[in-house]
């Protein structure tokens, strides 16, 4: 389902820039609007004095706030056969933010915000023509707010590979930017490292705007020694294979990789419904259950092209 969902955004954000025509639905509005309301609380809540210098405190102050709020702003949202999902949305939108415990944030918390949107998706909430700007504009003011949060309450980044991993909290703003670049050619990926390129260019294109963004946070020290994965990607010929490449490892190394995507939460909107790979000790029989189900929401939006993957929840 995540896979299938990930791959339609990147093909609908192919050849297209942030500020290209594209519908913005009032649905689309609405979660955007969500999204800008919890950005605005930041301002209300600053850093607390600590000797740590990573893990502000605070921030569980914003994380209670957001599981607090947002099931009645999503209820607000949604039309009155849809609000019974709330306690599903609820439990992807706050786990969308990082963890409150660990005051840390990765990939896994990414993945959720677009289990989120996936979920919407297949209420009907959003609609396939929708997609263009679930990644221009709702992806981005999340992103914006999670960069956020990650300066303001230094969070740490959860299951990073350091300077050997692609970014220490996100994967999808290269994918997805990569797909905004196919078809440029005055901007290839070489051009990375062209300081005026990304300058001119970052408000327009994911890909720059993340790579804009790493420069800065890790300013003093050479882009070949603080992220020698994207610097070694900087040599491919073209945008589609850098495309391609992005698919590959966010599949590789995300929605196959257990330490990441074990604190997903399944229900009926995303449901837990394979056959594990082993048997329990104890040789009961396995059988399928959802978190949430009683939840009772018709999903109507199950028409999305189906892809083959070995990890059962990247289906």
């Amino acid at each position: 389902m995540i896979l299938v969902f990930v791959k339609h955004l990147n093909e609908s954000v192919k050849g297209e820039r942030i500020s290209s025509e594209y519908e913005v639905s009032p649905n689309v509005q609405k979660a955007v609007d969500l999204v800008d309301e919890l950005n605005s609380w930041v301002d209300e809540i600053p850093p607390i004095q600590q000797p740590m210098r990573f893990g502000n405190k605070a921030f569980r102050t914003f994380y209670d706030r957001v599981v607090e709020r947002t099931p009645a702003m999503q209820e607000d949202m949604l039309s009155d056969n849809l609000k019974g999902a709330v306690i599903e949305l609820a439990a992807y939108l706050n786990d969308s933010f990082g963890n409150r415990v660990r005051i840390d944030y990765g990939t896994g918390h990414e993945t959720s915000f677009i289990v989120w949107m996936s979920c919407l998706h297949k209420l009907g909430f959003f609609k396939q023509s929708d997609f263009p700007a679930l990644v221009l504009r709702l992806f981005t003011t999340y992103l914006a707010l999670m960069r956020r949060l990650q300066k303001l309450y230094m969070l740490e980044p959860a299951g990073s590979h350091g300077v050997w991993g692609l970014d220490d909290y996100h994967c999808l703003p290269f994918y997805f930017g990569s797909a905004q670049l196919i078809g440029q050619h005055e901007i290839l990926p070489e051009s990375v490292h062209n300081d005026t390129v990304l300058q001119e260019n970052h408000a327009e294109y994911l890909y720059l705007d993340a790579i804009k963004f790493i420069k800065e946070v890790k300013a003093g020290s050479p882009f070949a020694e603080t992220s020698p994965m994207l610097n070694d990607i900087s040599a491919l010929p073209s945008w589609e294979k850098t495309n391609g490449g992005m698919l590959k490892l966010y599949e590789g190394e995300v929605l196959k990789k257990l330490p990441v995507i074990q604190h997903l939460r399944f229900g009926t909107l995303f449901p837990c419904t394979w056959t594990p790979s082993h048997e329990a000790d104890d040789g009961s029989t396995y059988i399928p259950v959802s978190t949430h189900p009683g939840a009772g929401v018709r999903a109507p939006n199950l028409d999305l092209e189906s892809v083959s993957a070995k990890a059962p929840w990247a289906q």
